[in-house]
């Protein structure tokens, strides 16, 4: 039988995609990238810090210089380091404010280590950074190397402000032309994504913006490059929209939940012939 299946195999020939950068070592540098703004490891002292930075950056630099030219790679990757500091910052005081908002948090470091939320925006700031820079394809096995870990998919061009809080995180969609202002708060399920889906469209703007100041609940769906969010508004759970609503806007869902009381109820005979 399995002489069989070496015959089958034989006949099997691959499809070459001619992709020639490394997604293993580039999934590890975004992982590096990350540790490395936050370290986990107290043993981490700033000179391993900055040599595994520096094995980063020799990452990014032969994966740029394959896609595009190795003038371009070493301007870009230097652009891109210029920025890190910057985008450490950005992202702890997006850490105080799951602090700030989740009462079950307790500390910055239970929020760096193990909320999936922060680490998908984590992992999104430098992707979008990236992006900034016309890297191809790396923002994106960037995205994707956290969509995979944590089940939040955000586009790497998604523009994210500050104080940016995703609560629990799974299943959360934000698409590529989303805007999102700042001290937004989004909870599990949410959507912001495209009324249409048509390749003709892949330049024009898809993806709702959110102003600053929203709230948006578990499940709400958010459609539509024109569909603006006013500031200070806040989405109810398993909202539906696709059109754009003012400042200090509260939209929900009216729902009709019917209750009885099961206090008298008689358990019906139940047997089996």
């Amino acid at each position: 039988m399995i002489n069989k299946t070496f015959e089958l195999i034989d006949k099997f020939h691959p499809l070459p995609i001619h992709i020639s950068v490394d997604k293993v070592k580039l999934e590890e540098a975004a992982e590096l990238l990350f540790l490395q703004m936050f370290p986990v490891d107290d043993k981490i002292g700033v000179h391993e810090c900055r040599f595994r930075l520096k094995e980063c950056a020799i990452t990014l630099t032969q994966c740029i210089s394959r896609l595009r030219t190795e003038e371009f790679a070493n301007s870009v990757v230097n652009k891109f380091f210029e920025q890190l500091t910057d985008i450490q910052s950005r992202l702890y005081n997006d850490a105080k404010q799951y602090l700030k908002n989740d009462p079950a948090a307790k500390s910055i470091e239970e929020v760096i280590i193990a909320y999936p939320g922060f680490y998908a925006l984590s992992i999104h700031r430098l992707a979008h950074a990236l992006h900034k820079l016309d890297i191809p394809l790396i923002p994106r096995l960037f995205a994707e190397y956290a969509h995979a870990k944590v089940g939040i998919d955000i586009h790497p061009a998604a523009k994210i402000g500050d104080n940016f809080f995703m609560d629990h995180g799974t299943g959360i969609v934000i698409g590529e032309t989303t805007e999102i202002g700042t001290n937004v708060k989004i909870y599990q399920g949410v959507t912001l994504g495209a009324l249409y889906v048509e390749k003709n469209m892949s330049e024009s703007k898809r993806h709702p913006t959110i102003q600053d100041n929203v709230v948006i609940y578990a499940n709400a769906t958010i459609l539509g490059g024109d569909t603006v969010i006013g500031h200070n508004s806040t989405i109810g759970g398993g909202t539906w929209l696709t059109k754009s609503v003012i400042p200090f806007s509260l939209v929900y869902n009216s729902v009709d939940v019917k209750i009885k009381t099961v206090k008298d109820f008689v358990q019906p005979i139940d047997f089996v012939i």
